[in-house]
């Protein structure tokens, strides 16, 4: 019997990835695979004869629903699908080296393409080394200092103007904001799957309504607020330690392809409500702290409340997505970090201007489900 077909368009990629690293240069390279994440790229490292090393990526084109055209309407982003809906990369590899081009050329460290073939899905870029913030604090660095650095790095990319296009080396890649329509995804999933995962939950019609009520204006002050460049994955997953560099450049960015302009106050949800790792309320408040000694000209009232309302929006976004990975997509492991996102989201109701969300949360997902 033959190879059947996954295992022979497994080939084929394999066939494409070992022509793409001879063409540039590093087919002699031994290669060894990386731990995925949660989405459908590989990584390898390549350990090449000099003994310096570089990280090759692959992203299959065809594996991701159509990425969001920057002028469709909703109703052209609804039939392309949740990528289009939601603004993500569809996981394109040109997003990857625009958005790593521009943000190096700001004096950030993303890191350096080395070689690509974009619309093949493949690229080699600089290895930034394996000391992810929540590796070294895992092993026992002191976290304050890191988290610091995080909050100066993002004051970095928060005081740049964002372009309506990034761009590098002839690569291309719109910076679309996080707007309603967006935002409505990041709320709607939680009512879609959060009783798929725990059937004991029934959100009826007036429930639904309800819910879409209460988030209506915390949506639009969101897109309205949308001013700066978003990460819009900035965790201890996804943050490296490079101490030999200076200031912001000393915090090494990864997985930002799915960058937009957004609320400033979206990627300090996404690093202190991180679901990988528990961030205390002492970590939460010096962080924002050191955010706002850095911006002394900020609202401070202002940013808080909004930090609580939407990061109570970012936070049931991503319990929703991990039901959705559980139920759907057969990744039971995505169920252990909700209890620490429950948590998180009591710390965002206990602003008082969040009352109306609690006593829904209160009435409709009781406490012995919130885990």
């Amino acid at each position: 019997m033959g190879p059947g077909k996954d295992e022979g368009l497994s080939s084929e990629r394999e066939a494409e990835k070992a022509g793409f690293l001879q063409a540039h240069g590093f087919g002699g390279a031994r290669r060894e695979p990386l731990s995925g994440d949660a989405s459908t790229r590989r990584y390898e490292r390549l350990y090449l004869a000099d003994g310096t090393t570089l990280i090759f990526m692959d992203q299959p084109p065809a594996l991701e629903s159509p990425r969001c055209p920057p002028e469709a309407t909703r109703a052209e982003r609804l039939a392309l699908g949740y990528n289009a809906l939601a603004r993500l990369a569809a996981g394109r590899v040109d997003a990857f080296i625009a958005t790593a081009g521009w943000l190096r050329a700001q004096g950030l460290s993303a890191p350096a393409i080395l070689a690509a073939d974009a619309p093949r899905g493949l690229a080699v870029l600089e290895d930034l080394g394996d000391d992810l913030f929540a590796r070294l604090i895992e092993a026992g660095q002191d976290e304050a200092p890191l988290y610091e650095d995080a909050v100066v790095a993002l004051v970095r990319i928060h005081e740049i103007a964002p372009p309506s296009v990034l761009a590098y080396d002839g690569v291309s890649w719109p910076l679309l904001t996080y707007d309603e329509v967006a935002l409505e995804i990041a709320s709607g999933v939680f009512t879609e799957w959060l009783p798929q995962l725990k059937p004991e939950l029934a959100f009826d019609a007036a429930a639904v309504t309800a819910w879409e009520a209460i988030w209506a204006p915390i949506r639009a002050h969101g897109a309205a607020g949308a001013t700066v460049f978003c990460h819009r994955d900035y965790h201890a997953e996804n943050l490296i330690w490079l101490p030999l560099r200076a200031g912001a450049a000393r915090v090494g960015l990864l997985d930002f392809q799915d960058a937009l302009k957004a609320h400033p106050a979206w990627d300090m949800s996404m690093l202190l409500h991180d679901a990988r790792r528990d961030v205390s309320a002492s970590l939460e408040a010096a962080a924002l702290a050191r955010y706002f000694e850095l911006k002394p000209d900020i609202d401070r009232a202002r940013f808080l409340a909004d930090y609580h309302a939407l990061g109570a929006l970012n936070i049931v976004r991503i319990l929703g997505v991990f039901a959705r990975l559980v139920t759907r997509d057969g990744k039971p492991r995505y169920a252990a970090f909700m209890p620490r996102l429950w948590g998180y989201l009591d710390r965002c109701l206990a602003d008082p201007q969040l009352a109306e969300l609690k006593a829904w949360m209160d009435r409709y997902v009781p406490r012995e489900a919130r885990t």
